[in-house]
This record gives C-alpha cells, sequence and structure tokens, in this order.
C-alpha cells in the first residue's frame, strides 16, 4: 500500500499543493516550523481516519479565508489504483469517498489507505490519562474489522443514551426512569463486555511487538507490558445495578469500558509516574511500531507510516535503532533539521511557507542505511 500522489487545496496554509512520495522507501519532509511539514501528514491522516492526527476541530483545517479544505490521493493497492477523496466544509458534515463512492465508516477505509503515525504528542499515550490509551485501543480495533468498528459505535451510543436518561432523572428517577435504566444497563453490560475482551485480547497481542521494539530502540532487556484494567469486578450488568444508586445522584456512568485503562510497564516499573521521559518516548514509540506491525499481518499489504518529528527528542543511538526498526514499506518523515547520518530517503521534499518543493532524488547521507 503506498501513495502515488497527494493534492491539496485550501487545507491548512495550502492553497494547492501535489506531493508524490518514493513509493516503496522514505520520503523526508524537511522545512522550518510552522511551514506545513506536520499539515502534509495530518491531510494523509484525514484521509485514512477521518480526524486529525493532532486532535484539531475540523475549521482549522480550512485554509483562512475560504470556506472548505479538499484532500485528494491516489493509492496503488497491489495492482489497484484506488483514489480517495475527503471534502472538509467549514460547516455541515465532512465527506470521504473512495472510488467516488461514501464512505460510512471508518473500517471502510482499511483497503484503500491505512496509515500509522508516530506524532510529538504521542507522549501523552504515556503520560495523559486512560482516555488517550483507550482510545489507541479502540482506532485499532476500528481499522481491523468492520464488526469492531460498530461495537465501539455501539457502546459509545449506549453511553450517551444512558448518559442522558440520568440527567433526565435530576437525582429522583421515576418509575419510567428506572425502567429505560435497565433496559440500557442490560445493553451496556453486553456490548460493554464484548468491547473489554476485544481491547484485553488486543493489549495482549500487542505486547511483545511492543516490548521488541522497545528493547531495541531503549538499548536495554527490560520488557513493557500492557495490562487492560478493567474498572469492574464480574458481570457488569450487576455491576452497573450496584452503582446505579451514586450514577443517578453523579448523573454520570460510573463503571463500564469508558472508564478501564491500560496500563503500561517496564520491567514492572509504571511508565507514567517511574520512567524518565526518554523512556516514555521510547515506550510511545514502540507501541506504535507494535501497531503497525499487527496491521502488517492483517492486511496484503504494509500500511503507510507516518513519522512526525520523531527525531527532535531522540539520541544518537535512539535515532540510529529506530531508523533499523523502519519496515518495509512507504514511510513520510517530517523534520525541521537534516536526519542523522544513517537515514537515506528516496526523496526529499522542501517545505516552505505552504509549498512543497521536490528536490532530486538521491540519499540525505550518502553510504547510509534508511528504510528498506
Amino acid at each position: 500500500m503506498a501513495i502515488t500522489t497527494l493534492w491539496l487545496t485550501d487545507f491548512r496554509c495550502f492553497s494547492e499543493a501535489e506531493l508524490r512520495p518514493d513509493p516503496e522507501g522514505l520520503t523526508v519532509l524537511r522545512g522550518p516550523n510552522g511551514a506545513g511539514k506536520t499539515s502534509v501528514l495530518e491531510a494523509v491522516g484525514w484521509l485514512a481516519t477521518q480526524r486529525s492526527i493532532r486532535g484539531a476541530a475540523r475549521d482549522v483545517l480550512v485554509r483562512s479565508g475560504t470556506d472548505r479544505a479538499v484532500v485528494r490521493a491516489e493509492s496503488s493497492v497491489g495492482e489497484r489504483a484506488v483514489f480517495v477523496e475527503a471534502d472538509i466544509p467549514l460547516e455541515g458534515p465532512a465527506r470521504t469517498q473512495v472510488n467516488r463512492q461514501p464512505v460510512r465508516r471508518r473500517s471502510e477505509l482499511a483497503d484503500a489507505l491505512n496509515v500509522t503515525v508516530f506524532a510529538p504528542n504521542d507522549l501523552d499515550l504515556v503520560q495523559g490519562g486512560p482516555a488517550g490509551r483507550r482510545e489507541y485501543l479502540d482506532d485499532v480495533l476500528a481499522a481491523r474489522h468492520t464488526r469492531l468498528d460498530a461495537l465501539v459505535t455501539e457502546v459509545d451510543r449506549i453511553l450517551r443514551q444512558r448518559g442522558a436518561v440520568l440527567r433526565q432523572a435530576g437525582g429522583r428517577p421515576d418509575n419510567a426512569i428506572v425502567a429505560t435504566l435497565d433496559v440500557w444497563d442490560q445493553r451496556l453490560g453486553e456490548a460493554g463486555t464484548a468491547l473489554a475482551a476485544e481491547r484485553e485480547a488486543l493489549a495482549a497481542e500487542l505486547s511483545a511487538p511492543a516490548s521488541g521494539a522497545y528493547e531495541r530502540l531503549a538499548g536495554v532487556a527490560e520488557p513493557v507490558t500492557m495490562h487492560y484494567r478493567r474498572s469492574w469486578d464480574g458481570d457488569l450488568t450487576e455491576a452497573l445495578g450496584v452503582a446505579r444508586h451514586d450514577d443517578v445522584r453523579r448523573q454520570v456512568t460510573s463503571v463500564g469500558p469508558h472508564r478501564d485503562d491500560l496500563e503500561l510497564s517496564i520491567a514492572s516499573r509504571p511508565t507514567r509516574t517511574q520512567a524518565s521521559q526518554g523512556e516514555q518516548r521510547c515506550v510511545a514509540l514502540a507501541m506504535r511500531l507494535a501497531t503497525h506491525e499487527l496491521r502488517r499481518g492483517d492486511l496484503t499489504e504494509p500500511p503507510v507510516l507516518l513519522l512526525d518529528d520523531v527525531f527532535s527528542e531522540l539520541d544518537a543511538s535512539r535515532a540510529a535503532a529506530l531508523v533499523e526498526l523502519l519496515p518495509a514499506g512507504q514511510v513520510l518523515l517530517t523534520t525541521a533539521v537534516d536526519p542523522p547520518p544513517v537515514v537515506q530517503a528516496g526523496r526529499v521534499v522542501e517545505v516552505a511557507a505552504g509549498r512543497l518543493a521536490a528536490t532530486p532524488d538521491a540519499p540525505c547521507a550518502p553510504g547510509s542505511a534508511g528504510a528498506r
């Protein structure tokens, strides 16, 4: 899987831009801060996931003074050419199409354009609260199978509905409210338990490749473990019944998959509280590389790997280890400075003031090793 051509129209700082990345190896997007390098990756990420890799609101993606942004890409999947297009208006729903057919679920994009992203804010996977780690798991599940995408969406819908009923009760539920809560508790018990089981299985599946990637990045023989912890014991429907009095009083659902966490540790040390920032960054990067490896097994061709400013806070040894870990397939990498000497790019694109200019196809550093 590879992007052959990317077109941007009124996206972020770009009025019109076209990118033709190296189809099989590493493309380096180089330029000063604020030039638009990350915006290129963000456009690719939007096509693949229908949201910003920076967590940005949709309206900031549209260039100032215009009413909509358009991102288009032609990708190659085996011998097949696929066209993906996203229309992002300031107002109204955004629309994504694959070969002119509307996309209704994220999982429908998996066969057309699949990406793995590492960005500086991925440090929040380790340092931040549980919500980001749950989202990490759910994103992988939704990309893997339409059924799992539907399950993630269903749990979110049930939680919104149950929350609305709790607010409607106002702390004093009548018989009708109690009966309605019984229904939603049953549905959440079934769907929430299924989602937690899928997350647990995924965490177990990711642990080994994440641990292997971390040990190579950090240069130490310290295993990383990923343990999924539920917010309830036993049967979820029963746990919701026990918690109902407090839920009605507080008008929130206090137990369920939306309260669970993915606990990370290095050699049994909690990563969030007992690891250095360098160790935490390596864990976050290892998690993304593990996801990429897992998705390679799911798909007929590897996803496109997007690395945003990944070398900025890695020392020379860890940067070299990352280059050795770069998988086969297309990689897009941004940097504000020359990449480490070990990097060899198939293509270098200079980014300046919303413009893209490809330099002659040549390695960043002669005689070096790079993505394979």
